[in-house]
């Protein structure tokens, strides 16, 4: 943990954190973006069993697309993570920024998902019921709050940049 805060705010390695500016948002924005999908998969087509990736089909369709939907998850996941240890190992790892991603990354993927495949696409909702409204508002408030955050914290690493080109 504190090697960690010492990466964040250390000097020291303040060139390799801009250097791999990119690398931080990138690695983050894809573990976001595969970590929900993955909790997506694994809670509401699994455990809760409300709904497929593709619901229009027959039953065997919709798990084969399942399956794809949690590969495809996996390795985003896996991709951000290492990634991650790549940062790490190069001492770059500028977490603020990386935070900042993976929110960015979940919350626009599950807007995506709310409005493209679930409203435009009708491929699935998130659950069969009569009242709908309050489960799509619950999934869009999140996806925004989400992408808030993640917006807050990467300006918020973007200014701290700033602050260090003003003392020096």
């Amino acid at each position: 943990m504190e090697a960690d805060t010492k990466l964040e705010a250390g000097s020291a390695n303040e060139p390799n954190r801009l250097k791999y500016s990119r690398r931080n948002f990138w690695s983050g924005f894809l573990f976001g973006l595969g970590m929900i999908a993955f909790i997506d998969e694994m809670v509401f087509h699994q455990l809760l069993r409300w709904h497929h990736f593709y619901d229009r089909a027959t039953t065997d369709v919709g798990l084969i697309s399942d399956g794809l939907f949690h590969a495809f998850s996996w390795f985003a996941t896996i991709g951000g993570l290492f990634m991650f240890a790549d940062l790490r190992r190069r001492r770059a790892v500028w977490l603020t920024r990386w935070w900042g991603a993976v929110l960015l990354g979940a919350g626009i993927f599950q807007l995506y998902d709310g409005l493209i495949q679930h409203k435009v696409f009708r491929i699935h909702q998130i659950r069969y019921v009569e009242n709908l409204i309050v489960y799509d508002i619950i999934w869009n408030t999140a996806a925004v709050i989400m992408i808030l955050a993640g917006i807050y914290l990467l300006r918020r690493a973007q200014k701290s940049v700033k602050r260090e080109e003003g003392r020096s």
